[in-house]
Protein backbone atom coordinates (compact mmCIF):
# COMPACT_ATOMS: atom_id res chain seq x y z
CA UNK A 1 0.00 0.00 0.00
CA UNK A 2 3.01 1.91 0.90
CA UNK A 3 4.39 1.90 -2.55
CA UNK A 4 1.44 2.51 -4.28
CA UNK A 5 0.89 5.95 -2.54
CA UNK A 6 4.36 6.49 -3.47
CA UNK A 7 4.58 5.66 -6.98
CA UNK A 8 0.36 7.95 -7.04
CA UNK A 9 2.62 10.76 -5.34
CA UNK A 10 4.78 10.81 -7.69
CA UNK A 11 3.19 10.38 -11.05
CA UNK A 12 1.07 13.12 -9.12
CA UNK A 13 3.82 15.31 -8.36
CA UNK A 14 5.60 14.56 -12.39
CA UNK A 15 2.03 16.10 -14.37
CA UNK A 16 1.85 18.61 -12.18
CA UNK A 17 5.70 19.71 -13.34
CA UNK A 18 5.70 18.49 -16.45
CA UNK A 19 6.20 21.12 -18.75
CA UNK A 20 3.22 22.64 -20.36
CA UNK A 21 4.76 22.38 -24.11
CA UNK A 22 4.79 25.55 -26.30
CA UNK A 23 1.80 27.75 -27.18
CA UNK A 24 2.84 28.61 -30.47
CA UNK A 25 4.52 25.01 -31.76
CA UNK A 26 0.83 23.23 -29.85
CA UNK A 27 -1.20 25.79 -31.95
CA UNK A 28 0.05 25.72 -35.01
CA UNK A 29 -0.54 23.26 -38.09
CA UNK A 30 0.22 24.10 -41.77
CA UNK A 31 -2.67 25.59 -44.14
CA UNK A 32 -3.74 22.78 -46.38
CA UNK A 33 -1.98 22.73 -49.92
CA UNK A 34 -4.91 23.90 -52.44
CA UNK A 35 -2.21 24.42 -54.99
CA UNK A 36 -0.49 21.29 -55.70
CA UNK A 37 -3.28 19.63 -57.54
CA UNK A 38 -3.06 21.97 -60.25
CA UNK A 39 -1.73 21.24 -63.77
CA UNK A 40 1.79 22.33 -64.28
CA UNK A 41 2.44 24.84 -66.50
CA UNK A 42 5.27 27.50 -66.95
CA UNK A 43 3.85 30.44 -64.82
CA UNK A 44 3.20 28.24 -62.32
CA UNK A 45 5.89 26.18 -62.15
CA UNK A 46 7.93 27.63 -59.33
CA UNK A 47 4.82 28.00 -57.00
CA UNK A 48 4.02 24.23 -57.62
CA UNK A 49 7.76 23.60 -57.02
CA UNK A 50 7.59 25.51 -53.34
CA UNK A 51 4.66 23.64 -52.55
CA UNK A 52 6.16 20.33 -53.04
CA UNK A 53 8.78 21.59 -50.64
CA UNK A 54 6.24 22.75 -48.63
CA UNK A 55 4.48 19.47 -48.40
CA UNK A 56 7.35 18.01 -47.43
CA UNK A 57 7.75 19.95 -44.37
CA UNK A 58 10.72 21.68 -45.58
CA UNK A 59 9.41 25.37 -44.88
CA UNK A 60 13.26 26.70 -45.31
CA UNK A 61 12.90 25.97 -49.21
CA UNK A 62 9.55 26.83 -49.51
CA UNK A 63 9.83 30.31 -48.32
CA UNK A 64 12.64 30.91 -51.71
CA UNK A 65 10.51 29.34 -54.10
CA UNK A 66 7.35 31.42 -52.67
CA UNK A 67 9.55 34.48 -52.54
CA UNK A 68 10.77 33.91 -55.93
CA UNK A 69 7.20 33.15 -57.74
CA UNK A 70 5.69 35.93 -55.93
CA UNK A 71 7.98 38.43 -57.59
CA UNK A 72 6.86 37.24 -61.00
CA UNK A 73 4.43 39.17 -63.00
CA UNK A 74 1.13 38.06 -62.72
CA UNK A 75 1.90 35.47 -59.00
CA UNK A 76 -1.02 34.17 -57.56
CA UNK A 77 -0.97 36.18 -54.64
CA UNK A 78 -2.44 33.26 -52.39
CA UNK A 79 1.13 32.37 -51.95
CA UNK A 80 1.37 35.14 -49.57
CA UNK A 81 -0.17 32.49 -47.05
CA UNK A 82 1.52 29.45 -47.78
CA UNK A 83 4.81 31.76 -47.52
CA UNK A 84 3.25 33.13 -43.87
CA UNK A 85 2.90 29.94 -43.02
CA UNK A 86 6.22 28.79 -43.97
CA UNK A 87 7.56 31.26 -41.80
CA UNK A 88 5.66 30.90 -38.59
CA UNK A 89 6.90 26.85 -39.06
CA UNK A 90 10.66 28.40 -38.97
CA UNK A 91 10.48 30.57 -36.45
CA UNK A 92 9.63 34.11 -37.98
CA UNK A 93 6.24 35.44 -37.22
CA UNK A 94 7.03 38.55 -37.83
CA UNK A 95 7.73 38.51 -41.49
CA UNK A 96 4.70 36.03 -41.27
CA UNK A 97 2.40 38.35 -40.33
CA UNK A 98 3.63 41.10 -43.23
CA UNK A 99 2.73 38.10 -45.55
CA UNK A 100 -0.55 37.77 -44.41
CA UNK A 101 -0.97 41.71 -44.79
CA UNK A 102 0.06 41.17 -48.48
CA UNK A 103 -2.99 39.03 -49.16
CA UNK A 104 -5.22 40.86 -46.89
CA UNK A 105 -4.69 43.96 -48.83
CA UNK A 106 -4.92 42.30 -52.77
CA UNK A 107 -8.54 41.73 -54.21
CA UNK A 108 -8.31 37.82 -53.82
CA UNK A 109 -11.34 36.74 -52.23
CA UNK A 110 -11.97 33.96 -49.20
CA UNK A 111 -9.11 34.17 -47.20
CA UNK A 112 -10.68 35.63 -44.35
CA UNK A 113 -10.85 33.20 -41.70
CA UNK A 114 -7.34 31.79 -42.68
CA UNK A 115 -5.76 34.89 -42.52
CA UNK A 116 -7.28 36.43 -39.40
CA UNK A 117 -6.01 32.78 -37.51
CA UNK A 118 -2.60 32.78 -39.14
CA UNK A 119 -2.69 36.23 -37.93
CA UNK A 120 -3.22 35.17 -34.06
CA UNK A 121 -0.84 33.09 -34.23
CA UNK A 122 1.80 35.17 -35.46
CA UNK A 123 0.89 37.32 -32.35
CA UNK A 124 1.50 34.26 -30.46
CA UNK A 125 4.31 32.78 -31.63
CA UNK A 126 6.15 36.73 -30.92
CA UNK A 127 4.94 37.07 -27.32
CA UNK A 128 2.44 39.16 -27.99
CA UNK A 129 0.25 36.93 -25.95
CA UNK A 130 -2.95 39.93 -24.70
CA UNK A 131 -3.28 40.13 -28.15
CA UNK A 132 -3.13 36.83 -29.42
CA UNK A 133 -5.74 36.16 -26.76
CA UNK A 134 -8.24 38.93 -27.62
CA UNK A 135 -7.84 38.03 -31.34
CA UNK A 136 -8.51 34.04 -30.62
CA UNK A 137 -11.12 35.66 -28.15
CA UNK A 138 -13.00 37.20 -31.31
CA UNK A 139 -12.60 34.15 -33.31
CA UNK A 140 -14.05 32.07 -31.26
CA UNK A 141 -17.45 34.16 -30.25
CA UNK A 142 -18.66 34.20 -33.82
CA UNK A 143 -18.64 31.71 -37.11
CA UNK A 144 -15.46 31.26 -37.81
CA UNK A 145 -13.37 28.00 -40.07
CA UNK A 146 -11.00 28.31 -36.93
CA UNK A 147 -13.76 28.68 -34.44
CA UNK A 148 -12.65 25.46 -32.50
CA UNK A 149 -8.66 26.16 -32.51
CA UNK A 150 -9.82 29.79 -31.36
CA UNK A 151 -11.53 28.61 -28.52
CA UNK A 152 -8.86 25.70 -27.48
CA UNK A 153 -6.13 28.51 -27.14
CA UNK A 154 -7.85 31.23 -25.36
CA UNK A 155 -8.46 28.23 -22.64
CA UNK A 156 -4.96 27.42 -22.51
CA UNK A 157 -3.66 30.97 -22.48
CA UNK A 158 -6.00 31.53 -19.44
CA UNK A 159 -4.69 28.63 -17.83
CA UNK A 160 -1.05 29.55 -18.11
CA UNK A 161 -2.16 32.82 -16.17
Amino acid sequence: MRICSILLLALWWSACSAPQGDPCADSFTPFQDLVSGRTRSTANAAYVDAMALYNQGDHAGAIVGLRDYLDTPGADKRAYLYLAVSQLAVGQPYEAELSIDQLETSTVPGYKDPCEWYTVLCWLCSNQLDRAAAGARRIAQGPHTYRREAQLLVERLERAR
